[in-house]
């Protein structure tokens, strides 16, 4: 459940996400224009629009690979935390260069008549401000969060780094194998007691009728009882 709520918040971070970026690229552009006839642009202008363009054009191809392709390296954890840190990075830059213009030209705040140029472009400063700041904590955040359940994933034994936000493992244990166990009934045969069976010596005696000579007895070499006892066998003459 807590999954599955994460993966709808994602999607809902991103798409605000886009949709501040939109405005945000509207407002650089806007004030860009109104430079570039002096030969000049404001820093935080520049700077926004590059920051907007490159959300507008990473984040939507990151959620449609994701939604349509599996093992896609734009969709693995750390190429996701990777990307989403140096967007935040690049609009809090835009965010601090804004606010170092504004503290500049409207030292005393917006204070001018409505609707003129002075008060118009001192609530326009403001609002590319804001839109920065918001974007920046969205992928702060979201990256954040989403460290601290991957550390989480690592620590119990999942893999996560190499997966998508939607496959990965983040709070569940990592599942062990089951091994087998053979029931002893499948065991055939006596069990082993570690002695050898004791063979008797044979002897073989002849007897000469004709000479009348005493019989003459051959024994053979008398074996050995080979025990096995503690992995080291003992031989003991009989």
């Amino acid at each position: 459940m807590a999954l599955g709520r994460f993966s709808v918040a994602r999607i809902t971070l991103f798409s605000l996400a886009i949709a501040f970026s939109l405005i945000g690229l509207g407002l650089n552009a806007y004030f860009i224009s109104l430079t570039v006839s002096y030969d000049f642009y404001f820093t935080f202008s520049a700077l926004g629009l590059a920051t907007a363009v490159l959300t507008l054009f990473t984040i939507p191809v990151m959620l449609i690979i994701d939604f349509i392709r599996r093992g896609a390296f734009t969709s693995m954890v750390v190429f996701e935390l990777s990307w989403l840190f140096t967007l935040a990075i690049l609009w809090v830059a835009t965010a601090g260069e804004a606010v170092s213009t504004f503290n500049f030209y409207y030292p005393r705040g917006c204070i001018y008549t409505s609707g003129t140029e002075a008060q118009t472009y001192c609530l326009e400063l403001q609002a590319v401000e804001a839109f920065a700041f918001l974007n920046f904590f969205i992928f702060l955040g979201y990256t954040g969060v989403l460290l601290v359940f991957s550390i989480i994933g690592s620590i119990r034994g999942n893999g996560v780094w190499t997966y998508s936000v939607k496959e990965a493992t983040f709070l569940g244990q990592k599942s062990q194998p089951i091994q087998q166990q053979v029931p002893l009934s499948q065991y055939s045969g006596a069990p082993p007691t570690g002695y050898a069976p004791v063979v008797q010596p044979q002897q073989l005696g002849t007897y000469n009728i004709h000479s009348g000579t005493s019989p003459q007895s051959h024994q053979t070499q008398s074996q050995q009882f080979q025990p096995v006892y503690s992995g080291q066998p003992q031989g003991i003459p009989v």
